[in-house]
């Protein structure tokens, strides 16, 4: 199993890029850099690129709505050169309130779209030229669209690697049988390990069904929070406002993906309480609702032999990458909890 670590997109960031090299030796693999409705993740993962030399860095995710698929498939091919082949690109739909809200983009057809962009940055890392035919891009833009003069075009550089492992975020059952069949990972939210096979087994076998034995095992990305110790119980309070955020907040009713995923697991009372609460301003009363038992089922936190157990079902279920998120409130308590679970997953 690999240790990895989002950084957060709401500040302190050049403080937590400064502590990655403490994070590395104990036992860091990789890190996530999101990107929402904050600054861009592109220019901080240079940033980390250029102050660490072991580290993977990753975006986690990109939404596929704000680029071009060659810009993308660019952008990947940039971040590995500078970080001499540690980038991992990760991407997803998002949601229609970061796209249309933000962006100003249509939420569209997100899965024919990932089929296509992955299709289109896999044929730009091998220097071909570029020529696609899909029902969302065309490349070169037809006459009949545009001036005619487009030609097919290469990259100019040559990439480090032709081939940037591609992580796919994805909760649906749609999505995530796509994640199965063309990427290199799947990064779902709210990782429920007894409930995992249950709400995704069916989609991930049949993604499976029609993957390339060349993408090799498919890299299972989740997000638990970590807090190891006697005295760590109280700290999984902590994520709940980010999960009543998702579960209530995160789209209308009836269009709220994460809000599903509750409701899969089983917590479909919960999930409309919580969406109830939230969107009516009643953020804090939305938090509290959060269901201790999910939070515990998604967490690696308390003492040291329970967060053994969670591992060992995370591992159970399949999962090969941990991305946690210390709780811990000082550095060195954070970093050493990094390391206990290094201890645990090696």
């Amino acid at each position: 199993m690999r240790i990895g670590m989002p950084l957060s997109y709401s500040g302190g960031f050049k403080d937590a890029v400064a502590e990655l090299g403490d994070y590395e030796k104990a036992g860091l693999d990789i890190v996530f850099v999101p990107e929402a409705y904050s600054f861009d993740a592109i220019s901080q993962l240079g940033f980390i690129a250029a102050r660490t030399e072991r580290l993977e860095i990753a975006s986690g995710i990109l939404q596929i709505y704000t680029r071009t698929p060659t810009l993308t498939a660019m952008t990947a091919a940039g971040l590995d050169h500078v970080s001499d082949g540690r980038f991992t690109l990760g991407i997803g739909a998002s949601g229609p309130q970061v796209i249309e809200g933000f962006h100003g983009q249509p939420y569209t057809a997100p899965l024919a779209r990932t089929r296509e962009i992955v299709e289109i940055c896999r044929s730009v890392w091998r220097r071909e030229k570029v020529v696609h035919e899909g029902r969302h891009y065309r490349i070169p833009l037809p006459p009949g669209e545009g001036t005619g003069l487009g030609r097919p075009l290469r990259l100019i550089n040559h990439p480090v690697r032709e081939r940037i492992p591609v992580v796919l975020a994805a909760i649906g059952p749609k999505n995530v049988a796509l994640a199965a069949e063309i990427a290199e990972g799947w990064m779902p939210m709210f990782f429920h390990p007894e409930r995992a096979a249950e709400v995704w087994g069916p989609a991930l076998a049949e993604g499976s069904a029609r993957r390339d034995p060349a993408l090799g095992a498919l890299d299972v990305v989740v997000s638990p929070p970590l807090a190891i110790g006697e005295d760590a119980d109280d700290l999984i309070d902590l994520t709940r406002p980010q999960l009543a955020l998702y579960i209530g907040g995160m789209g209308a009713r009836g269009h709220n993906f994460y809000n599903d995923l509750a409701r899969r697991y089983g917590y479909e009372s919960a999930a409309a309480t919580i969406q109830d609460l939230y969107l009516s301003g009643r953020k804090d009363e939305a938090a509290a609702a959060v269901p201790a038992d999910l939070l515990r089922a998604i967490s690696l936190v308390g003492p040291a032999s329970h967060v053994a157990e969670r591992v060992a079902a995370f591992r159970a279920a399949g999962v090969t990458t941990l991305q946690v998120r210390p709780l811990a409130p000082t550095t060195a308590r954070r970093l050493a909890d990094v390391e206990r679970l290094r201890a645990m997953v090696s």
